[in-house]
């Protein structure tokens, strides 16, 4: 998701696509919330371990 995220954000910024721009933001910011979740070792939506 953070990939994900970076890249619609540059995309969005190079392109002059707002949209892309916002998805892309949302996007990282999920991403790095989830990262965080599954650094700290807390189950999030009720795993533990994503493969």
């Amino acid at each position: 998701m953070l990939i994900l995220g970076l890249i619609l954000l540059l995309i969005g910024i190079v392109a002059s696509i707002p949209i892309l721009t916002t998805i892309g933001i949302i996007l990282l910011i999920v991403g790095a919330v989830l990262y965080v979740l599954g650094a700290t070792g807390r189950a999030v939506g009720g795993r533990k371990v994503w493969y």
